[in-house]
């Protein structure tokens, strides 16, 4: 006769996921005690995402053969310097004043390797060492972050559109290089005039400069055109430049045929005349084109016009030349199509609005010194600090997809979810994915981040960074080849 035995029962399965919120949730009052733990714990748990995307992409290495150290020698070196401006920004807070708020992060210190923070003397000491030359260093950073990361997305644009736009950062007091000028929101007040370059289809700070406060000159914007080239990938053959009334002047558009881009720009200053037999009907709107070369131009150019009645404009401001019964709107480009759709194709370039929004959240209106070279210096390091985000999330888009390939064979193939790169702003994703609760362990000198269970948000963060840790793992050669030599029209 066979008894069975205890031992030889099978226990109830246990679940392997996540655990459940327990039935009885904890009851907090004003009663409730309160205490002090030794357990070393961050509300940026999302920063190690940060740290193994900054491996993936090897940034230190970019850093350490691109940057231009100033003349003051931190104790902390100029790539920890430099982190601790890029977590600043990172986790939302805009002025260098609030480092003291993080100078004793368990995260952020660990990041580091210190025990504590610098006092936020020694960071302002630093920014006031900076100038144009790691301005422009840290644009060729970014140029380089930027083709390895779309290597790692499969980003391959053969074509890619420039969106050009300005804004104002209002200033009080003496600031170097502030002026009156145009300044909707504060009118008669000085403030800088930053101007901005950002590439269509993935939104990503293309390059720009922190500026006087004044309109932007033709030689100015020339010059910037001329350089862009040398800040996109290997990849992109043609470019299209989209800009409004303010960029536009011979030498610009010079310079737009000489790198061979294509442009279309909003037109405020040149009057061409339109055969009034050409104009034709498309909706409720009427269109021309002529070819007109304005004084002062090397050669004709195209330009396009919409017109409309003055009863439908209502409170738009596009009046450019007006008669009895129009107001108009007028381009100079080469784009081809007919007008109609050459100027539904410039009305996209509206996007650039939010990305600038965007850009003011981070910390571009937060002009943090007197000295322009260092406000200069300050500005990158906000952009390059709005980069990161842009690519952390072009880099969460790309998951891997399993497609079954026989009976047996699996392969893994990554795919780029376009939605995903304009789902959320950075302030809802920093909310989605940084700011997570973390306990920080140490133990035999290994480090252990633990996140809640009851928190949903952490098995997302968790599925990431292993998919970040899979690709940190995978030989890759980086494709660090030059910027387009030249641009097919």
């Amino acid at each position: 006769m066979v008894k069975s035995k205890k031992e030889n029962t099978l226990g109830k399965a246990t679940g392997q996921g996540f655990l459940q919120t327990s039935g009885r949730p904890a009851e907090i009052k004003a009663g409730t005690s309160y205490e002090f733990c030794d357990t070393r714990m961050t509300a940026f748990g999302g920063l190690l995402a940060l740290v193994k995307f900054i491996d993936l992409v090897k940034f230190k290495e970019i850093f350490e053969s691109r940057y231009c150290s100033p003349s003051r020698k931190p104790e902390l070196g100029c790539y920890r310097m430099l982190q601790g401006f890029l977590m600043l920004m990172f986790v939302g807070f805009t002025r260098i004043g609030h480092i003291e708020y993080i100078r004793r992060d368990a995260m952020i210190c660990g990041i580091l390797g210190v025990t504590i923070l610098p006092a936020i003397s020694t960071f302002w000491r630093y920014l006031r060492s900076l100038g144009l030359n790691q301005s422009h260093a840290l644009l060729h950073i970014g140029s380089a972050v930027r083709q390895r990361v779309w290597q790692t997305c499969g980003l391959s644009y053969d074509s890619v559109c420039i969106n050009i736009d300005t804004t104002v950062s209002t200033v009080y007091g003496f600031i170097e290089g502030s002026r009156k000028g145009h300044n909707t929101k504060h009118r008669g007040k000085k403030g800088l005039r930053p101007v901005f370059l950002f590439i269509e289809e993935t939104r990503e700070y293309l390059c720009g400069t922190q500026r006087q406060g004044s309109t932007m000159s033709d030689e100015e914007m020339a010059k910037i055109i001329r350089e862009l080239g040398a800040y996109l990938p290997a990849c992109v053959r043609r470019v299209v430049v989209r800009g409004d009334a303010e960029f536009i002047g011979g030498l610009t558009i010079t310079a737009c045929r000489e790198c061979g881009y294509k442009f279309i720009f909003g037109n405020k200053v040149c009057k061409p005349l339109f055969d009034l037999n050409t104009w034709y009907q498309w909706h409720e709107y009427g269109y021309n084109e002529t070819q007109y070369k304005p004084l002062g131009w090397d050669e004709a150019c195209r330009f396009v016009a919409m017109r409309i009645r003055k009863e439908q404009v209502g409170a738009r401001q596009l009046e450019i030349f007006s008669d009895d019964e129009y107001t108009y709107r007028v381009f100079a480009t080469t784009v081809t199509g007919r007008p109609h759709t050459v100027i539904a194709y410039y009305d996209k370039r509206a996007t650039v609005e939010a990305s600038i929004k965007e850009a003011q959240d981070e910390g571009i209106l937060a002009i943090p010194s007197k000295r322009f070279l260092s406000n200069h210096t300050f500005f990158q390091i906000v952009m390059l600090a709005y980069n990161i985000w842009r690519w952390i999330k072009l880099v969460a888009g790309v998951r891997p997809v399993e497609e079954e390939r026989g009976d047996d064979e699996q392969a893994a193939t990554a795919t780029l979810a376009g939605e995903a790169i304009v789902n959320h702003t950075i302030r809802i994703a920093r909310l989605k994915m940084l700011f997570l609760a973390a306990k920080i362990v140490t133990s035999e000198r290994r480090t252990v981040v633990k996140y809640s269970v009851h928190d949903a948000r952490a098995a997302e963060l968790l599925d990431f960074m292993a998919y970040l840790d899979k690709r940190r793992n995978e030989i890759r050669v980086w494709e660090d080849t030059p910027a387009i030599q030249e641009v097919n029209g």
